[in-house]
């Protein structure tokens, strides 16, 4: 890891492209292995699997694809279909994963089910780049202010991205961001991402505790700025080498914000639940700790007079992200002209055409587990069927496109 970010890697690279596969199972084309405690049962393209990370939405293993001779990430996606709450974040990474195109955001390249038919359908497996590390491993690394910039801009760019379509992310935090040794950065994990709808609340237990904004813990109305809070928490983890709010519940992680930018403004408090507002109005009254107190010059490199003027840029920045109120919040177009993070802008990057949603009623659709599972299960069917058909291949079998010229094309659902 120590090896990461040198000044000489530190720029923008083509990433190559690959095809999208879908293929339901043929047993012919798959074996098992065990992962620690859980079996992986996937293509036998996929060799020399080993577990990297895991969490509440799946086990991760690295691998080699033998037929693109390139080395992937593969996720068992766990028990997707338990209740349908876990159904329905099934279906949503899928669409999400399908539609986003951005160098910043994670790509899929291929998703199979071993599972010959919808009846037995239960496991899925999604096939992405694989990365070097998690930004949890880096985090902590002395960065100068060109490396933590420019990590920045990208992950703000893979946020305008996601947000030029309405898609709010609601999970960003240090282990959903993956980084290369040529410090190019890439946003994952869509199984909280949700497209925005008006006047819609979110459980104070979708984003993980430490990077929580405001408006989610005490429960108000939110829109795409919610991400930029967790931004916020991650730059200054950064820069401190530690958890800005470690709150140890909800009603303490609001205790640890408030005692950091001390007590929000009367119009803010109007705005919260009668109930909500009761309980902030008689906590204590915070005033707040400065900017410069709370990252002082000696928390930023400073060895020239040209690192004086980022450290102010910095810091500048942070006090824009870290508002608790989310009207007065930066938003990531904002933030991405900010001369601290403006320094990278790329139009073809910061402006990407946004990603083209095909479930257009993805949050307001309520469906059973089992039509949950059909939506899930559909287009890798379809994909697979027309696939078949137009090579006279087995069905099932994990074919390849190719274009005249000989090269891997790549194909969207």
């Amino acid at each position: 890891i120590m090896r990461l970010f040198s000044i000489n890697n530190c720029k923008k690279v083509s990433v190559p492209t690959v095809t999208v596969r879908t293929s339901p199972g043929d047993d012919s084309h798959f074996y098992s292995v065990q992962v620690g405690d859980s079996t992986f049962t996937v293509l036998k393209r996929y060799q020399q699997l080993r577990a990297i990370g895991s969490g509440a939405q799946g086990i991760v293993c690295s691998a080699l694809d033998v037929v693109l001779g390139l080395p992937v990430a593969v996720k068992k996606l766990c028990r997707p279909f338990q209740n349908q709450t876990h159904a329905k974040r099934a279906y949503r990474e899928l669409v999400l994963l399908k539609c986003v195109n951005h160098k910043n955001i994670i790509r899929l390249i291929n998703v199979f089910t071993p599972q010959k038919s919808l009846e037995e359908f239960q496991d899925l497996y999604l096939v992405m780049e694989l990365m070097d590390a998690s930004l949890c491993q880096v985090i902590h690394m002395d960065l100068d202010h060109e490396r933590m910039s420019y990590l920045l801009y990208q992950i703000l760019c893979g946020i305008r991205h996601l947000h030029s379509a309405g898609i709010i992310h609601r999970d960003l935090k240090p282990s959903n961001i993956v980084v290369k040794s040529d410090c190019t950065l890439k946003i994952l994990d869509f199984g909280l991402a949700r497209t925005a709808c008006t006047n819609f609340m979110m459980t104070p237990y979708v984003v993980t505790r430490y990077y929580r904004a405001p408006e989610v813990i005490l429960g108000m109305k939110y829109k795409e700025n919610v991400d930029l809070w967790s931004v916020g928490c991650i730059m200054a983890e950064m820069i401190s080498h530690k958890v800005l709010f470690p709150g140890k519940d909800y009603i303490d992680q609001w205790n640890k914000v408030i005692e950091v930018l001390g007590t929000p403004s009367l119009e803010f408090m109007n705005r919260l639940m009668e109930t909500v507002r009761n309980y902030v109005m008689n906590k204590p009254q915070y005033p707040g700790v400065s900017f410069a107190e709370l990252f002082p010059d000696w928390a930023f490199p400073s060895d020239s007079e040209h690192d004086k003027v980022k450290t102010g840029q910095a810091r500048d920045l942070l006090s824009k992200m870290l508002v608790i109120d989310p009207e007065c919040r930066i938003s990531v177009e904002e933030a991405l002209n900010h001369p601290y993070i403006h320094v990278w802008y790329d139009p073809g990057e910061a402006d990407a055409p946004p990603p083209q949603i095909s479930d257009k009623q993805l949050e307001e659709r309520e469906h059973s587990i089992e039509q949950w599972k059909g939506s899930t299960y559909c287009p890798l069917e379809q994909l697979c069927s027309r696939e078949a058909a137009s090579s006279h291949g087995e069905r099932g079998s994990p074919l390849c496109l190719h274009s005249h010229d000989g090269e891997t094309e790549q194909e969207r659902f």
